[in-house]
């Protein structure tokens, strides 16, 4: 199923490039990004074309080092997409350093309490709103934005703070009224191991907990996000009040791609468990 790009007609950029994520999000609309776990250049850019609005860069589970990324804020220039990335946990210096190689966004894990929200908020602003360092020489030369780096990045720059632990939902109205904190990310697997369903998801405590994260991120008028494997699951979720998603990886892609493929001609894709032997 087709997914529609529903943004209104007034509210089309020009030149697609200069498309801000944020304003789609504040235009009600939804955003879909491609999640990037390999070390590929050439992958990258040809997920930055094919129509998501952003790469999900993967540096918490994943081995994308910082050297990769900023190779994919360079081969991507210009493209469609906007490069986030996931850092491996919540500090001034996993943000700091995944900023300055020039990203849209930072995407926090485990947010669990109202202190790390705090230092999510403060990490990705300047000062006196926030305590970012001011050494972007790198960002400065491939920011999208003519102008004012500092200004632009203050008003651009998303953070995304991921609920997955069943003790952040004590906290949850307060992580959900921090400053500087723009979208509530729902790591809806961790979050079903956390209490304890062992990654199941059609379960009514998990669909409670999402619905009291809910609630809270629209009391305090932040972005609600989740994952989405589908097109369908996408119109859903969004119709639910979710915008910030994230698609598949790029692997996932390939699996999805071969399926269409192969499985026409009566070829089924591998179930074996052997790993390959590199």
């Amino acid at each position: 199923m087709a997914i529609a790009d529903t943004t209104p007609n007034d509210m089309q950029p020009k030149d697609w490039k200069d498309n801000r994520l944020r304003a789609r999000l504040e235009a009600g609309d939804y955003v879909l990004g491609l999640t990037i776990t390999s070390s590929n250049l050439e992958t990258a850019v040809l997920g930055a074309k094919l129509g998501f609005h952003f790469l999900w860069v993967e540096m918490e589970h994943s081995p994308v080092s910082l050297e990769t990324l900023r190779g994919i804020v360079l081969a991507t220039r210009g493209l469609e997409a906007a490069v986030i990335a996931r850092v491996p946990v919540v500090a001034l210096w996993t943000a700091k350093r995944v900023l300055d190689q020039g990203v849209r966004g930072v995407i926090f894990p485990f947010v669990s309490d109202p202190e790390l929200a705090q230092t999510a908020g403060k990490a990705c602003r300047y000062p006196p709103a926030g305590l970012r360092g001011s050494g972007a020489g790198l960002a400065t030369s491939t920011w999208f934005e003519p102008g004012n780096y500092y200004d632009s990045a203050d008003a651009h720059v998303l953070t995304v703070c991921v609920i997955e632990e069943e003790r952040a939902l004590a906290h949850i109205d307060a992580i959900a009224a921090t400053p500087g904190v723009d979208v509530l990310f729902i790591g809806t697997s961790d979050l079903s191991f956390s209490l304890g369903l062992r990654g199941r998801q059609n379960e009514p405590k998990l669909e409670q907990a999402i619905e009291t994260i809910k609630t809270a991120a629209q009391r305090h008028k932040k972005f609600l996000g989740r994952p989405a494997r589908s097109a369908d699951e996408v119109l859903r979720f969004h119709k639910e009040g979710f915008q910030f998603f994230q698609s598949v990886t790029e692997l996932g892609l390939m699996r999805l791609g071969a399926g269409e493929i192969l499985q026409p001609l009566g070829i089924g894709l591998s179930q074996s468990n052997k790993n390959a032997l590199y």
